[in-house]
């Protein structure tokens, strides 16, 4: 019973989460980019994103847990066998995302952003879009693995 349950949390976890990432890539991003005036772009993306942070954190933090719940259950075993390579892509997005929110940003990321685009704001939005074509890239890439995984179609 509990480990639905965490399945459950989890899928909704991360259709928050990467969900988020992919409308702020693909939508509020491109939206941004329009604005004529480039300082405009960050400071705007900032504030918007600011907001986001909070529900990526807590979404972050659900899939986490619920994910190595799961995996306790099903068995750490799991990590030693190739067919579920995409559990450890899973452990690798979070990671990745846990670093940047709970510990990068935090300690220094934000202001070396917010500094970087103060010299040079076209360059520093380029590089904010990279970066989040780059995570949704990986993100959406280990979804489709542990899809296809959980549901038995193991690519080797």
């Amino acid at each position: 019973m509990e480990y639905y349950l965490a399945r459950v949390v989890h899928v909704l976890a991360i259709v928050l989460w990467i969900g988020g990432v992919a409308m702020v890539t693909t939508v509020l991003l491109p939206a941004v980019k329009r604005f004529k005036h480039e300082e405009e772009r960050v400071e705007f993306f900032e504030r918007v994103e600011a907001r986001f942070a909070w529900q990526s954190r807590i979404t972050t933090l659900l899939a986490g847990l619920s994910g190595f719940y799961m995996l306790h259950v099903l068995g750490w075993q799991r990590l030693a066998v190739a067919e579920f390579w995409w559990i450890h892509a899973m452990i690798a997005v979070w990671l990745i995302f846990t670093l940047m929110l709970f510990v990068f940003e935090p300690l220094f990321l934000h202001r070396w952003f917010k500094e970087r685009a103060k010299r040079a704001p076209a360059s520093t939005f380029r590089l904010i879009q990279g970066l989040h074509w780059f995570l949704l890239t990986i993100s959406l890439v280990t979804i489709a693995g542990a899809v296809a995984g959980s549901h038995g179609w193991f690519w080797r």
